[in-house]
């Protein structure tokens, strides 16, 4: 229910600033759905990049006579990724899976290579996400592997608003089109762990980084 809540609520925002400009929308709009490949990428822990799906709608500002295109984004993505932890009484460390649910807002530029047929994207983006989920509950006491005293139930209180840049490339016809995108986080994604009190001296600095591979059809 609260994902649902968040996703009608940004929904509502979406509609009201592509309404408020003064361009008009090109070809209608597009709705598209995917896969993700989700990461962490920081030297605080050991993570692994694992798969996770997107969906979101777009609508694309028609700007005549102009070598670019704008494009109001929405996508909510459920994502997961392996982190390094040792069993309790262990020696050999395994991954164990956390999922995080986000929501991104994205205003992109679409620099025309071959009229609208084939574009490089690119453009910044704003990110609300859950906390990170770990999957199995028989696992919260789990050292994560580096560390003497934190364990794997007390790292999932990750910053919740981010701010990423989206790269990438869109490619196709009016009605269909296949899109590769790269988005990378600007903020600590973990910064909120350093308010924790861990009785270890670290500093987390990680920024998330997420693969992208999509189809929209437009309407």
């Amino acid at each position: 229910m609260k994902k649902l809540n968040l996703f009608v609520a940004i929904s509502v925002l979406f509609v009201t600033v592509c309404i408020s400009q003064n361009y008009r929308i090109q070809n209608g709009i597009g709705v598209f759905g995917g896969v993700t490949q989700f990461n962490i990428d920081t030297d605080n822990l050991a993570t692994t990049s694992e798969g996770g799906w997107l969906a979101g709608l777009a609508a694309t500002v028609d700007l005549p006579n102009r070598w670019y295109n704008l494009s109001y984004n929405i996508q909510l993505s459920e994502n997961k990724l392996g982190i390094a932890a040792i069993p309790v009484g262990g020696t050999q460390a395994e991954s164990i899976d956390y999922k995080v649910f986000t929501a991104q807002i994205a205003l992109l530029g679409h620099i025309k290579i071959f009229k609208n047929h084939l574009t490089i994207d690119a453009g910044p983006m704003l990110q609300y996400n859950s906390d990170l989920d770990l999957q199995d509950e028989t696992k919260e006491n789990y050292l994560i592997d580096g560390y003497n005293t934190i364990r794997a139930n007390q790292i999932t209180e990750i910053s919740r608003f981010n701010v990423n840049g989206a790269v990438g490339a869109s490619l196709g016809f009016d009605e269909f089109k296949l899109r590769a995108q790269y988005i990378y986080g600007f903020t600590n994604i973990l910064s909120k762990l350093n308010k924790e009190n861990f009785t270890e001296d670290v500093d987390f600095k990680g920024n998330q980084s997420m693969l992208v591979l999509t189809a929209m059809f437009v309407f």
